[in-house]
């Protein structure tokens, strides 16, 4: 059975995240409800069952369900809700809410500004800046920087950020083609749309391979050795998804090989990236610190979505916005 709330002057929200200034935020709209904000993964375990509310992403384990007794509602805190098992909430009778769509525009806006860096040599040059050196002109074609207009663009993920990215991309002047499992759904600003199934019969076309899809089973290592090997010697992987969505050694092997050109990265395998990982030295690689979905405004943006969302519970209304659970 479904946990309920309790009144309003009853609920205790629980805010959860290492950095963000979530309670600091939230305590401005000044709504009168109680909250605590823990800072580690300890300090959530030990007063997780304070909470009727949590607001939490990386923190969050499986294993507390047992200890959060008076748990109804987790407005989570990211997009992706892989951290969570839907068969053990559901079975708890507590409610699971993602962030979808309030860093939409941060992540397709990180996703052009890597294709945008990997085209225009960008980490070369704040390479040479560091080193205090002035590059000369380039007098080998296929070594020099490179404008987007007339290039091709495959989006794998055509949901909210590859949507936008698509959009963004054709005020570059490229070609996008999006892959999604129901192409029957329309194709957006894309040119083209393809099925799943169809990624590697399109993967010779790119110039860039965009990942904005959600790690699922069916996505998980979707970018292994065979469509790395599909790929043009001279195209460029980007991903904003997950980690998991490619087959890190494969992508490594790939990049040493020269199979592609290069591959700019905002999330991978392990986070953070150890200190002994190749890709930290594996040529013609930019990797960004899973920040693209970072932005000033996305303390507020979810509590936006965790306000709405409490309020839909106290009203007895059944669905939730961006309801997982």
């Amino acid at each position: 059975m479904t946990r309920k709330l309790p009144p309003k002057d009853k609920i205790t929200i629980c805010f959860a995240h290492p950095a963000y200034r979530m309670r600091e935020r939230f305590l401005l709209r000044n709504t009168g409800i109680e909250s605590f904000e823990v800072r580690s993964l300890d300090e959530l375990k030990a007063r997780i069952g304070e909470a009727d509310v949590l607001s939490v992403s990386g923190f969050w384990r499986n294993e507390f369900i047992p200890s959060a007794g008076r748990l109804a509602l987790i407005q989570s805190i990211s997009a992706g809700t892989d951290q969570y098992s839907k068969e053990q909430l559901g079975a708890a009778g507590i409610r699971v809410a993602s962030a979808q769509g309030v860093n939409e525009r941060a992540v397709s806006e990180h996703a052009i500004a890597l294709i945008l860096a990997m085209a225009r040599k960008l980490p070369m040059a704040r390479d040479n800046q560091a080193a205090g050196k002035w590059r000369g002109l380039i007098s080998e074609i296929p070594l020099r920087e490179d404008e987007l207009g007339g290039k091709t663009l495959v989006i794998v993920g055509m949901g909210r950020i590859g949507s936008r990215l698509a959009k963004l991309a054709k005020a570059f002047d490229m070609k996008v083609i999006g892959v999604k499992r129901d192409p029957s759904k329309g194709a957006g600003a894309a040119d083209q749309v393809v099925a799943t199934q169809e990624l590697k019969s399109v993967l010779p076309q790119a110039d860039f391979v965009a990942l904005t899809c959600n790690l699922n089973p069916t996505t998980e290592n979707i970018i292994d050795a065979q469509a790395l090997a599909a790929m043009k010697r001279s195209a460029y992987l980007v991903n904003v998804a997950r980690g998991k969505v490619v087959n890190e050694p494969a992508l490594i092997e790939a990049l040493k090989a020269g199979t592609i050109a290069g591959a700019a990265l905002d999330c991978v395998w392990e986070e953070p990236l150890p200190a002994a990982s190749p890709l930290w030295t594996t040529p013609n690689v930019f990797i960004t610190p899973h920040s693209a979905g970072e932005t000033q405004k996305y303390e507020d943006n979810v509590i936006d979505l965790l306000v709405e969302n409490m309020e839909r519970l106290l009203r007895g209304e059944s669905q939730l916005k961006n309801e997982f659970v």
